[in-house]
């Protein structure tokens, strides 16, 4: 199965015109004919089947047929990670966590990150790709950047992580994650967390764990905290 990403979809919906660009990549690329079926997703979890009406290389068209709604995990997942000193690095994070199954990210900028912007649209875009390959029908939310501080001090429902290198106490995640819950882990940037944020952190209610034997990478340690949860939830 292909599948296509539509957010403006709803369970209305009768007719859906596709962009320009994803009408030349079903006529051109695809060589779709009237008449064939395409699955698409609106990134809400609803899942709609629809029949080509039109093929044109500027709009492909489509009747749509049926919409289910896909069943959400037991869990929620939301890392807030700090962006790398290597934009691709912080992609491929993206990419994966999408396909692994994520629901939040926020790009988290410390006292020790290099990279202190982002570009959220082409960040964005690469979350919407994984999401298609992946054909998952829950687009992860992403977040504007924000400061240690400013996202310390929000009030979070979840089960509170922050995973950093230090010598400190620090405690295995996956033997102190509650399965069927909502998760947020912190992962810092290239430097690690400093003393300062993980104090704080801690006082917030987070709680210090490891994620391996081994020193990782930002990106690495993000994908190892989700599979982690997964792991832990399936």
């Amino acid at each position: 199965m292909q599948l296509f990403f539509a957010p403006d979809l709803d369970k209305n919906s009768k007719i859906y015109d596709f962009s320009k660009d994803e009408s030349k990549h079903i006529a051109r690329v695809l060589r779709k004919k009237e008449g064939d079926i395409l699955y698409i997703t609106n990134g809400k979890g609803y899942l709609f089947e629809g029949k080509l009406t039109n093929i044109d290389q500027k709009k492909c068209s489509v009747e749509l047929i049926s919409s289910r709604l896909q069943p959400k995990k037991r869990y929620r997942l939301h890392m807030a990670v700090a962006p790398t000193k290597m934009n691709e690095r912080y992609e491929w994070f993206l990419e994966k966590s999408t396909e692994i199954g994520i629901d939040e990210i926020t790009p988290l900028i410390c006292d020790h990150s290099e990279r202190k912007k982002i570009k959220n649209d082409r960040f964005e875009r690469i979350i919407q790709t994984a999401l298609k390959q992946s054909l998952n029908c829950y687009l992860p939310q992403l977040n504007e950047a924000i400061g240690f501080r400013d996202f310390i001090d929000k009030k979070q429902k979840a089960q509170l992580f922050i995973a950093h290198c230090k010598e400190d106490e620090r405690y295995d995640l996956k033997r102190h994650i509650m399965p069927d819950k909502e998760v947020l882990i912190l992962i810092g940037p290239e430097g690690d967390f400093s003393d300062e944020e993980i104090q704080l952190a801690i006082q917030a209610g987070y709680y210090p764990v490891s994620l391996s034997d081994n020193r990782l990478r930002t990106e690495t340690a993000a994908i190892v905290a989700c599979h982690i949860v997964s792991m832990i939830n399936n």
